[in-house]
């Protein structure tokens, strides 16, 4: 393909990744407030139920890495395709599901789908104008945030308005016209990175994820000192050794360890971690706060849609940053920006802990928290792609993607345990159990503002000029215009 048609369709890829990262997103929260509806629908438990989040999870945060990885080395838009067609088959039998179990294996089929993510980024980098890459890393790594948030505000009035079969069917119709448009518009990349790739690293990777993610996911309900979590956990760190001496062994790895080792990256990934406990955790708990009938002492009583409407300051505070925050770093530098949007994201936190006894006081304290998360998702992911070679791009922000979604699950389980230590008579937890959950969300994401000062400090126009690096000699982009 020559490069004029690749200059002339780059916004339509653009758009095509933009659907992809969306769907992939909105897939990780549109459940998450209807989980009662469908115990009640597929006849099941509380704690089965739970499986259709756990297993999209674990699916996700084990293909993801690895979908990055088979990029760089196949071809990223061959599987940006396959990661479009996973979660379009996952979400056509998750909206013809009759059982629970079959809903859940659903679930792990979509979770493939979690490889859009590096690839969308990998894709950027690799195909767009120089002039463009940055700005485009950052709305599409916001979109992360904002699809999480826009997935609850969309669960209540779907569900209320067309049934739950819908929060599949819709994602399965997008979805799959975006998998078409990928094959059509979005061009394969010239970037690979030669060798085959080991099994045994992917297999312990899955391994030490599963062990890890599915011990934090049940602590909360088998108690953290069961012989299950503590059995599970250091399961996931004795893998966890195995797997690191494997990758340093492996002729072509799945994971370079010294590209881990680099100093943007490490930071980056530290302060993604924290950032994840607090924006996942705080998105999963705020709709069952809201939702909590107020005769208990807090809480507004609200339904799944007035409760996700609540949540809308966040959504649309992550989106609008993430359109500025390219602009922002140029000026001030990635590095400050982030320091700032985790600071904002604490201070919003911290507010929704302590005054949280009107709804406008949810309003405000969700839209701060937003603004914050906006602000630190779209420079992480651009510092952590300017960090690498462009080879590497797909496998580095996978594991960061990852990593984010690590915190998540770390945050969710503490959450859990925190909130549901006291209950009242009439069967709800204490206000006092969110009150300390929030603080601790709060303290993560003020330590990701702390950790964040630790990032190789590197000017708007070096974090530019390292995004704008040359895929291959003779590449095949466009030079940005004079």
């Amino acid at each position: 393909m020559s490069s004029s048609t690749r200059r002339t369709h780059y916004w339509l890829t653009f758009v095509v990744l933009s659907v992809a990262v969306s769907s992939y997103s909105l897939m990780q929260s549109l459940t998450i407030p209807v989980l009662a509806e469908i115990e009640k629908q597929l006849n099941t438990d509380q704690s089965t139920v739970t499986w259709v989040l756990t297993a999209y999870l674990l699916s996700a945060s084990v293909f993801t890495p690895i979908m990055g990885r088979l990029g760089d080395a196949y071809g990223k838009q061959r599987l940006l395709v396959l990661s479009l067609v996973a979660l379009a088959a996952g979400s056509l039998l998750a909206a013809l599901a009759t059982s629970i179990g079959v809903l859940i294996l659903a679930r792990v089929i979509q979770g493939v789908g979690g490889g859009v993510l590096p690839l969308a980024f990998g894709i950027i980098r690799d195909e767009f104008p120089h002039h463009k890459v940055g700005g485009a890393v950052s709305v599409v790594s916001s979109l992360l945030a904002v699809g999480f948030g826009a997935g609850i505000v969309l669960a209540g009035p779907i569900v209320s308005g067309l049934g739950y079969h819908w929060l599949f069917w819709l994602p399965f119709i997008v979805t799959l016209v975006a998998a078409v448009a990928a094959m059509v518009v979005v061009p394969e990349s010239p970037v690979r990175t030669p060798g085959r790739i080991a099994v045994l690293p992917a297999v312990l990777l899955s391994a030490w994820l599963i062990a890890l993610l599915l011990a934090l996911s049940e602590a909360p309900k088998w108690g953290w000192g069961s012989s299950r979590t503590i059995g599970l956990l250091a399961l996931s760190a004795v893998l966890v050794v195995v797997w690191i001496r494997v990758e340093q062994r492996a002729a072509v790895p799945l994971i370079d360890m010294r590209m881990m080792r680099l100093p943007g990256v490490w930071t980056t990934n530290l302060v993604a971690l924290l950032v994840g406990v607090g924006m996942y955790a705080s998105f999963g708990f705020i709709p069952q706060f809201n939702q909590t009938p107020s005769a208990n002492g807090y809480g507004f009583g609200s339904s799944v849609t007035e409760s996700g409407l609540l949540m809308l300051p966040s959504a649309v505070a992550t989106f609008l940053t993430g359109l500025v925050a390219a602009p922002i770093a140029r000026r001030i530098g990635p590095k400050v920006v982030v320091v700032m949007g985790s600071t904002l994201g604490a201070a919003g936190m911290l507010m929704m802990a302590f005054f949280h006894a009107a709804q406008w006081q949810v309003y405000v304290s969700n839209g701060i928290v937003g603004l914050g998360i906006g602000l630190a998702f779209a420079c992480l992911a651009g510092l952590i792609v300017a960090a690498v070679p462009p080879e590497q791009t797909g496998v580095a922000s996978g594991m960061n993607a990852n990593i984010r979604t690590i915190g998540g699950s770390i945050g969710t389980a503490v959450m859990a345990s925190i909130v549901t230590a006291h209950f009242l008579p009439s069967g709800f937890p204490r206000e006092i159990g969110y009150t300390a959950g929030f603080a601790v969300l709060g303290g993560a994401l003020l330590l990701a503002a702390v950790a964040a000062l630790a990032i190789p400090s590197i000017s708007g126009k070096q974090l530019e000029e390292d995004l704008e690096q040359e895929p291959s000699a003779g590449s095949l982009r466009s030079p940005a215009p004079a």
